[in-house]
């Protein structure tokens, strides 16, 4: 979700820019039914609330000839999560915390670089959020589980759903080539995340941008772990894909893929989806229908996948991706989704999913077989403010005590939510 606004400016000039910003977000939750991640949750249905609120400055200054420019930012983020806890327990409902979330500086080339194009170097380092493609592998550092787990010690401050904590702690990023033609990334990235197993990594991309879309490459490797909090035996692993997404010069179709192979210590492991979607977009409304099948192997690793294009990119299914499972390994995954747009402030979505478990051995959750239905509307209500509200329907094959997650029963689920966010 999100809301499109400017940040307040303190100041402006020809020369620089300083920004106050500010960023509130609120969730209320509701399931009917609790899932088994946590050895603490307790069957029936659960009742709670998210929320964040993201703080600080941001600006630039010109720095030279050719319209360089350095810029910077520096926010706090203070999280909580109230009431039951989730529905998988990943919060308990008493976690708050207050940290600092963006802090890093940069310089853009501007033209001063004119064989590398406008702004065709750009140097960053410090605690920022970072994100490849569509989030089929970075997504910023976005898990954030609370007091459940490991007495405590993976408690990141709540907001399990909302997210709003995302930056990575530390990072060098270097950004070479403008918006358009042959371009690449080199980052080291630091989690400080306990429940990512403070992954260090070290990537690479390789892209060509052009009016019909984009292809890449992508070269990711952990090189450290914590091993205290390492539980999947993440250290060394190396991960490539390639991907695309375009629309060939139609406006109308959209196409997106990606196939990754990934290296583990036990073995090697893959992931890959096909994406295809066109809109109506002389018909009422502007339907637009699309289809996507995944497909995750048995071990493999998602990393720090994440939503970026919409609801349901990479968290897919809002009972499914959150809280029952599965999370974007041993499975596969049809969806089918419906977009309408009956205004340019609101838009309506139908997403419908089934899972089919790969392996029925390769986890402790043996067979995350099951279908979702979710029902959502996008109101943006003015400049500043926007809501998402959504109703989930989610049938596991088989409960708990079958193989699967859902705690007392494999009966429907009804799930429910509003998100309400702000943005100055």
């Amino acid at each position: 979700m999100g809301a499109e606004a400017e940040a307040y400016e303190l100041y402006s000039s020809e020369n620089g820019a300083l920004n106050a910003d500010a960023e509130l977000a609120l969730g209320i939750f509701h399931s009917r039914k609790s899932y088994g991640q946590s050895s603490t949750t307790k069957a029936g249905d659960k009742d709670w609330q998210e929320s964040y609120a993201k703080y600080g400055v941001s600006g630039w200054v010109e720095s030279g000839e050719g319209s360089q420019r350095t810029y910077g930012a520096l926010n706090w983020l203070s999280s909580a999560t109230f009431g039951q806890g989730d529905a998988a327990g990943w919060t308990a409902g008493t976690e708050r915390t207050t940290k600092i979330e963006d802090a890093y500086l940069g310089w853009k080339s501007g033209t001063s670089i004119s064989a590398l194009g406008k702004d065709g170097l750009d140097v960053s380092f410090g605690r920022q959020n970072i994100i490849v493609g569509d989030g089929f592998l970075l997504a910023g550092d976005a898990l954030n589980i609370g007091k459940s787990f490991l007495d405590g010690s993976v408690n990141r401050g709540g907001a399990y759903y909302l997210t709003g904590r995302k930056a990575f702690d530390e990072t060098a990023v270097i950004k070479v080539g403008g918006a358009e033609g042959l371009r690449s990334d080199l980052m080291w990235l630091k989690s400080d995340n306990p429940a990512q197993g403070k992954a260090e990594i070290v990537a690479g991309t390789l892209e060509h941008v052009n009016a019909l879309g984009t292809v890449g490459l992508t070269y990711l490797k952990v090189v450290d772990t914590d091993p205290v909090y390492d539980l999947i035996d993440r250290d060394g692993s190396r991960t490539v894909s390639i991907r695309g997404q375009g629309n060939l010069g139609h406006p109308n179709l959209l196409l997106s893929g990606e196939y990754a192979k990934q290296h583990r210590n036990a073995g090697d492991e893959n992931a890959w989806y096909l994406e295809s979607g066109w809109t109506f977009s002389d018909t009422l409304w502007r339907p637009a229908l699309s289809y996507r099948f995944s497909r995750f192997s048995e071990g493999y690793d998602p990393l720090f996948y994440g939503n970026v294009r919409a609801i349901g990119t990479w968290f897919q299914g809002e009972v499914a991706s959150n809280y029952s499972g599965p999370f974007s390994t041993n499975t596969r995954i049809h969806q089918l989704g419906l977009t309408l747009t009956p205004s340019n402030s609101v838009s309506l979505g139908i997403l419908a999913y089934r899972f089919e478990t790969l392996s029925k051995t390769a986890n402790a959750f043996a067979n995350l077989d099951g279908k979702e239905f979710d029902l959502y509307a996008m109101w943006q209500l003015n400049e500043h403010l926007s809501t998402i509200p959504l109703v989930g329907i989610y049938k596991p094959e088989k409960d708990i005590n079958n193989g699967g997650s859902q705690l007392n029963d494999s009966h429907t689920n009804i799930y429910a939510q509003i998100l309400l966010q702000a943005k100055f």
